[in-house]
């Protein structure tokens, strides 16, 4: 009997490799990059120079056309080193994909091969009262002419300032609520084009979060990605595909948790033995693997209906980071406990992936939010 739940060796091939980049070009500039606040360049030019900085891009628009399962394996093990470099790749997919699920050819042409190239992409969702109530937002966007005109400000955008194009749903008539949304692909370079200053935050440090304002921002038509009124439901869409990069990054942190953990219980002394010998430890040890396994499988799972964009995608999009998330707040909080002192201290990785993993749990959707989903959509079995 065949496993089906066993990666093809292409897939394996593409773990090895990146496994084998993220620890020779990224994780030397992790610590750094979190005690610094500052953007992993380094970790920038690797994936660009290797094709795994938006390495979902179809072929016939310059990327590598990585499907979705793929994506998530690029996204694990770059987490497993360095979550605020993980970052690239998946705010790349999130950023683009409403242009990807909404656009048409001449404006897939016109952004796609820059993103492949090193131009990065945000997505500007998320405002200062609409958070988990996306379709409270007030950014409002007029007719103006042949095109439109774009005030007010987005809270809480990953890798702004950073990122060259920002895929933005603004509210053309706040009667119709979520029917009076549309969407648009705004530039860095367009003039009333601004941003705060980097959020102070917990984790996730080397990845910018700023405010993005919009002061009278002239649009064009060909600016607009979604039909009139559609921008809501174009969001809604890609958040079903993008919630499963965000499980994709817990793993890889919990992941990374987990083999610095394994490897210290194995060198340290105790009593005269190696704490791994001690059954308290192998059972957390047991429990983290346990759990990650049964995070990665319903993740690669997820990846597959995304690829698919099979009818039940809602349901395990929000389960596989829901599940991975929390696995992975638990797996880095344990792996802390078997280090003892040294996991407090930053000698080890483990307290920045602790730190890293807690926004898993909060950005996509809070897990009280992906809860909600399920529950809307629970699968018939």
């Amino acid at each position: 009997m065949d496993n089906v739940f066993d990666l093809p060796a292409e897939y394996k091939e593409l773990r090895t490799s990146v496994r084998a980049l993220a620890e020779k070009e990224i994780a030397p500039f992790a610590q750094a990059v979190d005690e610094e606040h500052r953007f992993p360049s380094e970790a920038k030019a690797a994936l660009v120079k290797n094709g795994l900085y938006a390495a979902h891009v179809p072929t016939e628009f310059g990327g590598d056309g990585a499907d979705a399962l793929a994506a998530v394996l690029i996204i694990e093990e770059v987490a497993r080193v360095c979550g605020s470099s993980s970052l690239i790749p998946a705010v790349n997919k999130l950023g683009s994909v409403p242009l990807l699920l909404g656009g048409n050819d001449e404006q897939k042409k016109r952004w796609l091969p820059r993103l492949a190239k090193g131009e990065g992409f945000s997505y500007c969702l998320s405002e200062s009262e609409a958070g988990s109530d996306a379709a409270a937002l007030r950014t409002k966007v007029e007719r103006s002419g042949d095109g439109w005109v774009l005030n007010g400000s987005k809270k809480w955008i990953t890798n702004a300032g950073e990122s060259e194009f920002y895929s933005v749903i603004a509210q053309g008539d706040p009667t119709l609520r979520t029917k009076g949304m549309t969407a648009f692909v705004v530039e860095k370079s367009d003039p009333g084009v601004s941003f705060g200053a980097p959020e102070k935050k917990m984790g996730m440090r080397g990845s910018p979060t700023r405010e993005v304002y919009f002061d009278n921002v002239q649009l064009s038509d060909d600016r607009r990605i979604s039909e009139v009124g559609q921008g809501f439901a174009l969001a809604m869409a890609t958040l079903d595909h993008t919630r499963i990069t965000i499980a994709a990054q817990a793993i890889g942190l919990a992941q990374g948790a987990f083999d610095v953990a394994t490897k210290y219980a194995h060198e340290r002394q105790q009593f005269g033995k190696p704490i791994f010998d001690f059954q308290a430890i192998q059972f957390m040890l047991a429990d983290m693997a346990m759990n990650i396994e049964a995070a990665r499988l319903l993740t690669y799972a997820a990846a597959v209906k995304s690829e698919n964009n099979e009818k039940d995608l809602t349901f395990f999009s929000a389960a596989s980071k829901c599940l991975a998330s929390d696995m992975a707040m638990k797996v880095t909080q344990d792996a802390i406990q078997v280090l003892g002192g040294y996991g407090y201290v930053s000698d080890y990785p483990v307290e920045r992936m602790m730190r890293d993993s807690k926004l898993t749990q909060i950005y996509e959707g809070t897990n009280q939010i992906q809860r909600i989903v399920m529950a809307r959509n629970l699968p018939n079995g």
